[in-house]
C-alpha cells in the first residue's frame, strides 16, 4: 500500500451521491435510511420552531452528546453537518504532511486542498479487502484521515488498529459518520479521550434522515475543540438541529438506532446473497455498513442502463483509488433488492430490464 502524491484538486472530489438521484429513480445512491426522519423526530423538529426568534444555545445539546459518549462537554463541538468539521480542521490545523486513507469520503481531501495544504494519499487495495495495514502509514504523517466504517468500501477497521495510529504530534481524524449503522458500534473510538490527537467525527444524517438539517459533531480533547471552535462562525447550528441532537441521544432513540442497524445487517446479507448470483460481479472485503461497494466490468455503462430501468446507484470513479468498474449500492429492503438485482442482471447482460415493481422469478 504505497503512498503517492495526490493529483491536483478535481471537481470529482465534490461529486456526491445526491447528484445521482432524481427523476423518480429508486435511490440506491444515497446512504440515508429510508422512511426517515421518523414521525416522533419530525414532531420534535416542529416543536422547536416556536423558539426560532432566539439565538440558538448549544449547551444542552453539547451536554447530551457528551453524556451519550461518556465525554466532557468541552470535548464536544456541534457542527453544521459532519462535513463542516473537515473544513474547520483544514482551517485550524497546519500539517506538515497530511495523509488521507483512500478510497474514502472525498470531502476531507477537498477541504485540505481548498485551505492550501498538500495531501498525500494512502491507497488501500481491493486484493487486501481494503484493509488498512498500519505499518504502511508514513511515520512522519502529522495529520491522518481515515473512515470507520469507510465510505465507500463499507469496511470496518479494528479499533485497536486505528488506536495504534495515534501518537503525540499527530492528529488522527476518524470519520465515524456511519458508525451507528453497525450493531453495538464495536469498533468505535468515540469514547476514547485518552488517545493523543484523536478526533472522531459523527453525523446524524444517515440513521435519522437529516441531511437537509445539517447536524454533526466532533469529539476531541478540550484543547483541540477550542481551536476548532475558534475557526467556526457564530451560531453555526440551528435550533431545530440542536433539538434533533438532544432527541437522538435519548435512550429510546439509541435503542431505535440499534434496531435499525440490526435490520440493516439482515438486509445487507440478503443483498450480498443476490449480488453473488450476478456473473462477473465481485465484492472485496467484508461489508459492514449500510452500503456495499462492487466491482463490475463496464460498471460505468451498467450504471446508465440502470438509470433507464429506474434505479440510481453511486458511481465509483470519483473516489481516489477506484475507477469506472466500481459502483456503490445502498442497502434497501428485500423487495427493492429483488427488483434492483433483476434490473442489474439485465443491465449486465445488455438486455431490457423488467419494469420496476414486477416480481422477479424465483425470489419470493
Amino acid at each position: 500500500m504505497p503512498t503517492e502524491p495526490a493529483a491536483d484538486p478535481h471537481a470529482l472530489l465534490r461529486h456526491h451521491g445526491d447528484r445521482e438521484v432524481g427523476g423518480g429513480l429508486v435511490d440506491l445512491a444515497v446512504n440515508v435510511r429510508t422512511g426517515t426522519p421518523p414521525a416522533w423526530l419530525r414532531e420534535v423538529l416542529a416543536a422547536s420552531l416556536g423558539g426560532l426568534a432566539a439565538y440558538p444555545d448549544g449547551s444542552a445539546a453539547r451536554a447530551a452528546v457528551a453524556a451519550r459518549h461518556g465525554r466532557a462537554p468541552e470535548e464536544v463541538l456541534l457542527t453544521s453537518g459532519a462535513a463542516e468539521a473537515f473544513v474547520l480542521l483544514a482551517r485550524a490545523l497546519h500539517p506538515r504532511r497530511a495523509v488521507v486513507v483512500h478510497p474514502q469520503f472525498t470531502e476531507p481531501e477537498a477541504a485540505l486542498r481548498d485551505a492550501g495544504h498538500p495531501v498525500d494519499r494512502l491507497a488501500l487495495l481491493p486484493e487486501a479487502g481494503f484493509r488498512l495495514d498500519p505499518s504502511a502509514l508514513p511515520s512522519d504523517a502529522d495529520l491522518v484521515v481515515v473512515g470507520n466504517p469507510t465510505n465507500p468500501t463499507s469496511v470496518l477497521h479494528p479499533a485497536s488498529s486505528l488506536a495504534g495510529l495515534a501518537r503525540p504530534g499527530r492528529v488522527l481524524v476518524v470519520d465515524e459518520a456511519f458508525a451507528d449503522t453497525i450493531p453495538g458500534e464495536p469498533e468505535s473510538l468515540a469514547s476514547r479521550g485518552d488517545l493523543p490527537g484523536l478526533v472522531v467525527l459523527r453525523s446524524l444524517t444517515k440513521t435519522w434522515g437529516l441531511a437537509g438539517l445539517r447536524i454533526g459533531y466532533v469529539l476531541a480533547s478540550a484543547e483541540l475543540i477550542a481551536r476548532l471552535e475558534a475557526a467556526q462562525p457564530l451560531w453555526p447550528v440551528s435550533s431545530p438541529a440542536l433539538a434533533a441532537a438532544i432527541a437522538t441521544c435519548a435512550p429510546a432513540a439509541l435503542a431505535e438506532a440499534e434496531a435499525a442497524a440490526r435490520a440493516t445487517a439482515v438486509d445487507r446479507a440478503y443483498l450480498l446473497k443476490r449480488l453473488a448470483e450476478i456473473p462477473g460481479l465481485r465484492v472485496h472485503g467484508t461489508p459492514a455498513s449500510s452500503f456495499v461497494l462492487v466491482e463490475l466490468p463496464g460498471a460505468d455503462k451498467v450504471r446508465l442502463r440502470l438509470r433507464e430501468a429506474g434505479f440510481a446507484v453511486r458511481r465509483g470513479d470519483t473516489f481516489p483509488g477506484l475507477g469506472p468498474d466500481w459502483l456503490r449500492l445502498a442497502v434497501r429492503d428485500r423487495t427493492t433488492t429483488d427488483a434492483f438485482c433483476a434490473a442489474l442482471t439485465a443491465a449486465v447482460q445488455g438486455s431490457e430490464a423488467p419494469p420496476y415493481g414486477a416480481p422477479p422469478r424465483g425470489h419470493a
